[in-house]
């Protein structure tokens, strides 16, 4: 079995792997000229790095967790499914029966999880405490990002609020709470181990979807997905969502910002419709930076430009890297796969581009992001 992230959710005695393709490693040199109407523009200086904060005074392990987790726990949820098909009879065959976590975000019935905890399913339950269990549907989701919002038709729900994942800083505490291995109402208990962890760093990802991971050593296992990581103060600031198999408390939670920014969308259309640059991006390597002639490692490297996207039609190269989009500096390509996903189909964007050792500014307008979801492949629980 190859390292990679193993799902958390418990589908009867397997866990779920994406795998993926990585982009090529290598690719013809581009040529330095500049497309037609590009504006040379000097390159910019890298900000200096901000002092360390200075540490709070009497900062100390707290003597329990108890009264966070007593607070919380309502408002975390236990969720069974039910996968089916119809046979040649026609009669519904029960296929599989799944269990993970989910927690009320929204007192009027709205429930956070994992897409992965109820894809496929054809009949999901939710279940309040250890007793009372009650029906939910599927208000949207966006397999992408892997994240679901479910409804029940219920008001005054205890609710969980939703942090700040970007002000949590590597070394602070976190509570996860969730149903590992259908143990209800599981709190563990550790410190953000590791902030921005990419496909680089997870093996077994599916490339068409977007990674920011928050790393923790709090005991997160299958049966885990879709709680909430929570930082001291009670507040929501990841979604527990895969493990590294065989791996000592290495566990991944989807930061609660890139969340709240696809919120709104997934509870307008039930889905999320993303924009797209044409072009298939890498980091910058250190035999890129010599090889290209390159100051550093920031940007994203153009490793395949799409026939006739937005990209070809603008007369961005391979070996081109994008230094900035509509202003906003990049330091890898996660984020620029991410803001250019978001920013809307038929918008007129900026680029900036270095080729050559020239730095210039490239205008196009975004294309829609074919649906291309990879089909999930099995891997054994750690």
């Amino acid at each position: 079995m190859t390292p990679g992230r193993v799902f958390l959710a418990a589908l009867l005695a397997s866990a779920v792997l994406i795998g993926c393709k990585r982009l090529p490693s290598g690719s013809a040199l581009g040529t330095a000229a500049l497309p037609s109407g590009a504006l040379p523009i000097a390159a910019t200086a890298l900000p200096t790095a901000a002092p360390l904060p200075a540490p709070l005074p009497g900062a100390r392990a707290p003597q329990s967790f108890a009264d966070l987790a007593a607070k919380a726990d309502p408002a975390v949820v236990f969720v069974k499914t039910l996968q089916e098909r119809r046979g040649l009879s026609g009669h519904r065959q029960v296929i599989g029966e799944g269990v993970g976590t989910a927690f009320v975000y929204d007192p009027n019935g709205l429930i956070i999880t994992n897409n992965h905890v109820i894809d496929e399913a054809s009949e999901i339950h939710v279940i309040f405490g250890r007793k009372r269990e009650v029906k939910a549907t599927i208000v949207g989701r966006d397999p992408r990002t892997d994240i679901a919002v479910l409804r029940v038709e219920e008001k005054n729900l205890p609710f969980l609020p939703l942090g700040d994942s970007d002000a949590i800083r590597v070394g602070d505490w976190v509570v996860a709470i969730g149903n590992p291995f259908a143990l209800a109402h599981t709190v563990s208990a550790g410190i953000l181990s590791a902030k921005g962890r990419t496909i680089a760093d997870v093996k077994g990802l599916d490339e068409s979807g977007y990674y920011d991971f928050l790393q923790t050593d709090a005991s997160i296992n299958p049966g885990n997905s879709g709680g909430p990581l929570l930082d001291m103060a009670g507040n929501v600031v990841g979604i527990n969502t895969a493990i590294r198999a065989k791996a000592n408390s290495i566990g991944f939670a989807i930061p609660i910002n890139m969340v709240k920014e696809l919120l709104p969308r997934v509870l307008k259309d039930g889905h999320i419709k993303r924009s797209a640059i044409g072009v298939h991006v890498s980091s910058v390597l250190p035999d890129d930076m010599e090889r290209l002639k390159l100051g550093d490692e920031n940007g994203a490297l153009v490793r395949v430009v799409v026939p006739g996207g937005p990209a070809d039609r603008a007369g961005l190269q391979v070996d081109d890297v994008i230094q900035a989009f509509e202003g906003e500096a990049l330091t890898g390509p996660e984020r620029l796969r991410w803001v250019a996903s978001l920013a809307g189909v038929g918008k007129a964007v900026t680029l900036r581009v270095s080729r050559g050792g020239r730095v210039f500014d490239l205008k196009l307008t975004l294309d829609e992001l074919p649906d291309e979801p990879a089909a999930p492949q099995e891997e054994e629980e750690p």
